[in-house]
C-alpha cells in the first residue's frame, strides 16, 4: 500500500476545535440548554461529553447504545478523548425527562442555524424553502418499552415520530425538528406547535424566502394552515375526500382541465399503479367553511384526475352515491394559498415525497431501533439522530457535488468509515490512506472546506 498522508498534527495538541461539530459550537450548545440535575449515579454529569460521544457514534453508523462502543476500539483512542462507555450513555439517556428532551431540540435548532450558517446547507434558501412534515411508525419489540402500541400496523407494536425537514428545489433536506410519540398517537397530534417550532428556525435561516408548507391530508386541519399563515408561510396540503371538496370538483368546466404527461412516472398513493399521464385543472376554494369566519381560509384546490383503469371495480354503494365523474376518473385535491401557477405548484406538491428519503435515511441508521425501554430515553436519541443527520449532510455538501446528493449511508461509507491507518512517530500522529482509493478526492475535499475559516457572515 503506497500511503497517502492527508494530515500530520501533534497529540498534545487540542484538534477536536478542528471538527465541524467544534467550529459550529455544538458542545457549548449542549452546555448552555441541557441541564440534568439530581440524577441518579450522576447521569446528568459532563452533558457535552456524553452527547458528543452518542453523536460520533451515530455519525460512525451506530444503531444502538451499544454500538457507541466502537468509537473506543482500534486507534481511535489516539485521536478522540472523552469518549464514554455504552453503559455510562445509557445511564444518561435514561436519566431525560419530557423537559430535557425539549432542551436537547433547542440544542438541534440551535445547531441547524449555525451549520447553516457555517455551510452552504441549502443554496437556494433567498428565494423559496420546503418545509415537510410527514409521520411514520418504528415497530419495536419486548413489553418494557413506554408508550409502544398497536396502532396503524395491526400487530405490530410501534413508536410514532413526527419529522419536519427543510429543502430547496436545488438541496437535499435536513432535520429542522423530529417528535417521538406514542404508538397509538394520531398523526396530527401535535402537529402545529410542532409546525410553529420549525417554522421559528426556517424564518430565522431564511428571512426573506417563500416558504411552502407541504403534507399529507392528516395534517389537513385549520390549526395547521394558521400556523404558517402567522409565519407568513403559503401551504401546500392533500384535502381528502368530503363533500365540500367534491362538489368543487364538480364545478370544474371540461375545458378547464389541461392534459400533462409526467417525464418520469411516480406512484398513485391511492392505487400503487405507476402514473406518467394526468390531468389537471384548479378552482377557487374556501377551506373550513364549518369554521367561525375567522379561521376560514381562501385559496384553491389544485385536483389531478387520472383514468380509472377499471371502472368496473367501483362498488355500487359508490356508484349509487357518486355520479359518472368519480366512477370514471380518481382525483387528487391538495389546496394551495400561493401563489405558483398551477403546474408548478402541483408539481411542487408531488415533491413532498422527498421526506420519505429522509425517513428511509432515519431507518438505515439510528433511528432503525428505538433502543431503551424508556420513552423520553428513545425520544432523546431521535433528536439525537436528528443532529448527527444534519452533520453528516453538512460533511456530504463540503465534501463533492455528488456527496452533497446521496443519502448518509452513502456519506458514512465514502467519508466516514474510511479504510485509514493510524501512525505515530516523532510524537506525531500521521493518518495514512491507501493509494487508488476512489474517494480520495472527496475525502481531501472535506478536510480542506472544515480547516477553511466559517464564512462571513452579514
Amino acid at each position: 500500500m503506497s500511503p497517502l498522508t492527508t494530515r500530520t498534527w501533534s497529540p498534545t495538541r487540542d484538534w477536536s476545535r478542528w471538527s465541524l461539530a467544534e467550529q459550529i459550537g455544538l458542545p457549548q450548545l449542549v452546555l448552555d440548554h441541557v441541564a440534568i440535575v439530581d440524577a441518579e449515579n450522576s447521569a446528568g454529569a459532563n452533558p457535552h461529553a456524553k452527547v458528543m460521544s452518542l453523536l460520533a457514534g451515530m455519525v460512525a453508523g451506530a444503531d444502538s447504545i451499544e454500538d457507541v462502543d466502537r468509537l473506543r476500539q482500534t486507534g481511535n483512542r489516539r485521536v478522540f478523548d472523552q469518549m464514554r462507555a455504552p453503559s455510562t450513555l445509557g445511564t444518561f439517556l435514561r436519566a431525560f425527562t419530557h423537559g430535557h428532551v425539549q432542551q436537547l431540540n433547542l440544542v438541534l435548532r440551535a445547531s441547524l442555524l449555525a451549520l447553516a450558517a457555517r455551510v452552504d446547507l441549502l443554496p437556494g434558501a433567498d428565494q423559496v424553502v420546503f418545509v415537510d412534515m410527514d409521520s411514520t411508525h418504528r415497530q419495536v419489540y419486548g413489553y418494557a418499552k413506554q408508550g409502544a402500541a398497536v396502532g396503524r400496523h395491526k400487530g405490530k407494536k410501534t413508536l410514532h415520530p413526527l419529522f419536519a425537514t427543510v429543502s430547496t428545489p436545488i438541496a437535499r433536506p435536513v432535520v429542522a425538528g423530529i417528535r417521538l410519540r406514542r404508538g397509538k398517537s394520531a398523526d396530527v397530534r401535535g402537529a402545529a406547535r410542532f409546525l410553529a417550532e420549525t417554522l421559528t428556525v426556517v424564518r430565522q435561516i431564511a428571512p426573506t424566502a417563500t416558504i411552502l408548507v407541504r403534507a399529507d391530508s392528516k395534517f389537513y386541519t385549520a390549526d395547521v394552515v394558521a400556523t404558517a399563515a402567522r409565519y407568513g408561510a403559503f401551504v401546500s396540503l392533500t384535502t381528502g375526500s368530503n363533500p365540500s371538496v367534491n362538489a368543487a370538483i364538480c364545478s370544474i368546466p371540461d375545458p378547464a382541465w389541461t392534459a400533462i404527461g409526467y417525464p418520469d412516472a411516480f406512484v398513485d398513493t391511492d392505487t400503487g399503479e405507476l402514473v406518467s399521464d394526468a390531468q389537471v385543472a384548479e378552482v377557487p376554494y374556501t377551506a373550513f367553511m364549518s369554521r367561525p369566519k375567522k379561521q376560514q381560509v381562501a385559496g384553491r384546490l389544485i385536483v389531478r384526475r387520472v383514468k380509472r383503469k377499471n371502472p368496473d371495480s367501483v362498488g355500487e354503494d359508490q356508484r349509487f352515491e357518486q355520479d359518472e365523474l368519480f366512477t370514471t376518473w380518481r382525483h387528487h385535491a391538495v389546496f394551495v394559498t400561493s401563489r405558483f401557477e398551477m403546474l408548478q405548484a402541483e408539481g411542487q406538491h408531488r415533491d413532498h415525497a422527498i421526506v420519505e428519503q429522509t425517513i428511509a435515511d432515519a431507518a438505515a441508521s439510528a433511528l432503525a431501533h428505538l433502543p431503551s425501554g424508556s420513552f423520553n430515553a428513545n425520544a432523546a436519541w431521535a433528536v439525537l439522530w436528528a443532529i448527527s443527520h444534519n452533520l453528516t449532510r453538512a460533511a456530504g455538501t463540503l465534501a463533492s457535488r455528488f456527496h452533497a446528493r446521496a443519502t448518509t449511508a452513502t456519506i458514512r461509507a465514502h467519508l466516514i468509515n474510511v479504510p485509514a491507518r493510524i501512525a505515530r512517530g516523532a510524537r506525531r500522529l500521521t493518518l495514512h490512506l491507501p493509494d487508488g482509493w476512489p474517494w480520495k478526492a472527496a475525502w481531501a475535499g472535506l478536510h480542506a472546506a472544515v480547516h477553511r475559516p466559517a464564512r462571513p457572515t452579514a
